[in-house]
């Protein structure tokens, strides 16, 4: 299988913005895991707690969006670093850092990484682009919630969908912001993207790193997202 993995930054770190160790090195192994039973990964990671700490401090000191976005994108690159460093050789050993790279880098046959692109894109973007650029039909989106709700999972009665459209989808995130940090679950770029190349999207927990195995084992979590209610 050939995949693209979107990795939250938010799953890397504690509440008081401590890097998880352990949790990056659960996510190494996996991934090792699943590059040895030969499927072919491309990993993007988003930036997470401290990309919006930054770009929270940049924006009341009076950075434009375009320069937010860019601390963003350096910060996730840095989380991807990480990550780059606990898988070793089995990773391609520089983080790709525009899509003429990752072409060449893919052919390596490495686990390749990535954290942001260009401003005004969220990681989420990034993964979908990273998804069509390789061929790849399969986006994998680990977040800190087990799949799509209704509604803010946060809200009383909030239900989880198993199965979502992306009419559906796109009702639902309609209402998340698209300045620097603000980039929710997915964004109305990767929405596009997933769109008009029909890749077969799972959002899922993944503060397990254990239940990104089970997908390529073949088991349903999470919430798939579909382009036709015929999908269903």
């Amino acid at each position: 299988m050939r995949a693209v993995i979107k990795i939250g930054g938010s799953l890397l770190y504690d509440q008081s913005g401590q890097v998880i160790i352990e949790r990056v090195q659960e996510y190494s192994r996996i991934l090792t895991q699943i590059f040895e039973m030969g499927h072919q990964l491309v990993v993007v990671v988003g930036g997470g707690r401290p990309a919006r700490t930054f770009i929270a401090a940049a924006r009341q000191l009076g950075a434009s969006e375009a320069q937010c976005d860019w601390l963003g994108i350096k910060m996730a690159r840095h989380n991807a670093e990480l990550l780059c460093a606990a898988l070793g050789d089995v990773a391609y050993p520089k983080i790709v850092e525009t899509l003429d790279e990752l072409e060449v880098a893919f052919r390596l046959g490495k686990i390749v990484l990535m954290g942001g692109l260009i401003p005004a894109q969220s990681t989420n973007a990034v993964a979908a682009v990273a998804a069509e650029t390789i061929n790849a039909r399969h986006l994998f989106n680990a977040t800190n919630v087990d799949g799509v709700y209704d509604k803010d999972p946060k809200l009383p009665g909030a239900k989880r969908l198993h199965i979502v459209t992306i009419d559906h989808l796109r009702t639902i995130l309609s209402s998340g912001g698209t300045r620097a940090g603000e980039y929710k679950l997915f964004d109305p770029v990767a929405i596009r993207v997933v769109e008009r190349s029909r890749i077969h999207t799972v959002i899922f927990d993944g503060t397990s790193p254990n239940n990104l195995l089970r997908l390529f084992e073949g088991e349903k979590i999470g919430s798939q997202i579909v382009h036709d209610i015929e999908d269903e």
